[in-house]
């Protein structure tokens, strides 16, 4: 499977494309910058320049099976970059897929999006700019699959966590998010499916399955 990943230089999208090439799919890093070409052909994949704040990023799309959205603008970043990354990024990239006629389209969102009252004041115009961009995959006749997991860790994977439509709030390893994403792909029962998610006691594959 021809596979691009948005944020493909960021940790947890350094590790899809690692995990999507171990497993035998042809991974397409997306990146803004010429000088991170590298790493993704280190990691197995090949490199795609293109910036999802710009609107034209179909050629970036064209040829694929599925998408992967996992850009995020940093913690650091004003709110204008949130939005410009967080939501219209991710609408763009959505709007390009579509259009192509590609089915499967995995967001990496966060918990509480779209509800900003759940989490810390800092965060709150974060969680509405991914839950508005949340919202708007839904509208689509996309096969998408929407992951909001809890804080994100750099621990060892344990391929076992647990999801639910809402679960407490904890932690989860950006090595189980990207296996879990991976994970969706293949599942047709994680198919137009939003879930919240942190490490738990259930394999990846049977928690996808009980959604």
């Amino acid at each position: 499977m021809k596979v691009l990943v948005a944020g493909a230089n960021g940790h947890t999208g350094r590790l899809l494309v690692q995990y999507l090439h171990e497993a035998g799919h042809e991974p397409f890093g997306l990146i803004r910058k010429e000088e991170q070409k590298a790493k993704i052909e280190e990691l197995g994949g090949t490199p795609v320049l293109a910036d999802v704040t710009h609107s034209d990023v179909g050629y970036a799309v064209k040829g694929m099976d599925a998408v992967i959205f996992a850009a995020g603008s940093g913690g650091s970043t004003g709110a204008d970059q949130t939005e410009a990354v967080d939501r219209d990024g991710a609408i763009n990239l959505v709007k390009a897929t579509e259009s192509l006629g590609i089915k499967k389209f995995v967001m990496l969102s966060s918990m509480a999006a779209g509800e900003p009252e759940r989490g810390p004041e800092s965060l709150q115009h974060y969680m509405k700019m991914k839950g508005e961009a949340d919202d708007y995959l839904k509208s689509t006749e996309l096969d998408y699959t929407i992951v909001r997991p809890g804080g994100l860790t750099h621990d060892e994977s344990t391929s076992q966590i647990q999801v639910g439509e809402k679960v407490d709030q904890g932690t989860i390893s950006r090595a189980d998010v990207a296996k879990t994403m991976i994970a969706c792909l293949q599942e047709p029962n994680a198919y137009h499916k939003t879930f919240e998610m942190i490490q738990g006691d259930t394999q990846i594959e049977d928690a996808l399955k009980s959604l």
